[in-house]
């Protein structure tokens, strides 16, 4: 039995949180035994994880990089569970990681950069760099992310491992709910609906500022078309402001956070992100499984999940003209959005898989395994695992 400890820092329902959940719902049991600390967790989505018999662990939040009482506490746990392997990711999961695992002498310790951190200071990018010299394997998210690794920090190729996300297979939509939901919503039969999810938190990184700028061209051009934004944070009193001054109210609709988002999915005809900056763009492989064509900003991973002039478009970031250009050139052509959709979901089902991730992360799991009781306990491997 392989025990794995993964830290990492709120669960709510991010990316992060999603592919601990996935692992917790299709690691094989009879060979992995998994247990997650957080440092705080909203909603139920821990609730989620810990159904498929997975503890879960909230020690709350951090004050600081060396908080002692925290770290303590993650050190008991680790006395008590024993891993093979500690696996820490997003800030606070890398630094609990990566500094127990080895004060407690873990065998492995496996750290992953789930940003495109392109404006992390010197002083960021160092500690970084510090922390990762006492792990077996780093992963990143994305292309971006290793890049980031391999360029910036200057990190080995062979240290470095590249391991994409994966999601589970969206639930099929009702035509009868998607029906209700557009009469719920006033959007007529005519009307094309432009759609994006994403957490309302910081415009600086999601810029649903740009896209509803976007959105009134297209309206000022009198064009069929609805805005549904799925999300929740401190900016959305800001985006509806904005709506307003814009006197967009009968055009856009804020659906709050909506943790069925398959159901919005599947109202709408396009989908854009146009972050200014995106380790992967999760959300952009969830819309590739519904078939939609995309809108997206050139930046991060996203530029890696959608091919330009293939299932969508890639438009440079803060580039409101652009975006709006693109997004009326697919509400004008159907038989477009559906080549860039069918295209799309072809490439998501070969490569944005939650199977295939956590396959991957499988592998990588029990090669470290094998290959450290090999080459320090040689005759440990078997009676350690098992224990």
């Amino acid at each position: 039995m392989i025990r794995v400890l993964n830290i990492i820092e709120t669960i709510s329902s991010g990316g992060v949180e999603r592919r601990r959940l996935s692992m917790a719902k299709l690691l094989d049991k009879s060979t992995f035994e998994l247990k997650i600390i957080c440092t705080n967790s909203y909603g139920s989505f821990a609730d989620e994880i810990r159904k498929h018999g997975v503890e879960v662990i909230e020690i709350g939040s951090l004050t600081n990089f060396l908080d002692v009482k925290q770290h303590l506490k993650v050190q008991k746990i680790i006395a008590n569970f024993k891993p093979h392997i500690i696996h820490g990711a997003i800030f606070e999961g890398v630094t609990m990681a990566a500094i127990n695992g080895f004060w407690k002498r873990v065998p492995i310790i496996i750290l992953e950069e789930t940003s495109d951190p392109q404006t992390r200071s010197w002083k960021g990018n160092l500690l970084m760099k510090a922390l990762t010299l006492l792990a077996h394997k780093v992963i990143g998210v994305s292309p971006a992310a290793t890049n980031y690794l391999i360029n910036t920090l200057k990190i080995g190729k062979n240290k470095v491992a590249l391991i994409t996300n994966g999601i589970a297979t969206p639930r099929t939509v009702s035509l009868d709910e998607t029906i209700m939901l557009k009469k719920q919503l006033n959007i007529s039969e005519h009307e094309i609906v432009i759609g994006s999810i994403g957490r309302m938190t910081d415009d600086a990184n999601k810029r649903f500022s740009d896209l509803i700028n976007a959105f009134a061209i297209l309206v000022k051009k009198q064009l069929p078309v609805k805005l549904i934004l799925v999300g929740d944070g401190v900016e959305k009193k800001k985006y509806i402001q904005q709506v307003q001054n814009l006197g967009l109210q009968k055009q856009v609709f804020f659906a709050g956070y909506q943790a069925d988002t398959s159901l919005y999915y599947s109202i709408f005809d396009v989908f854009s992100l146009v972050s200014s900056h995106e380790s992967f763009g999760l959300v952009l492989a969830e819309a590739m499984f519904h078939k939609l064509p995309i809108v997206a900003t050139k930046v991060g991973g996203m530029k890696y999940i959608v091919d330009d002039k293939e299932t969508g478009f890639l438009v440079e970031k803060y580039d409101v003209k652009s975006i709006a250009s693109k997004l009326e050139t697919l509400c004008e052509n159907k038989q477009l959005r559906q080549e860039f959709g069918q295209k799309g979901f072809l490439k998501a089902t070969q490569n944005y898989t939650e199977e295939r991730y956590v396959n991957t992360i499988k592998e990588l799991y029990s090669n470290l395994v094998t290959r450290h009781f090999r080459t320090v306990q040689p005759d440990k491997i078997n009676k350690t695992t098992q224990q």
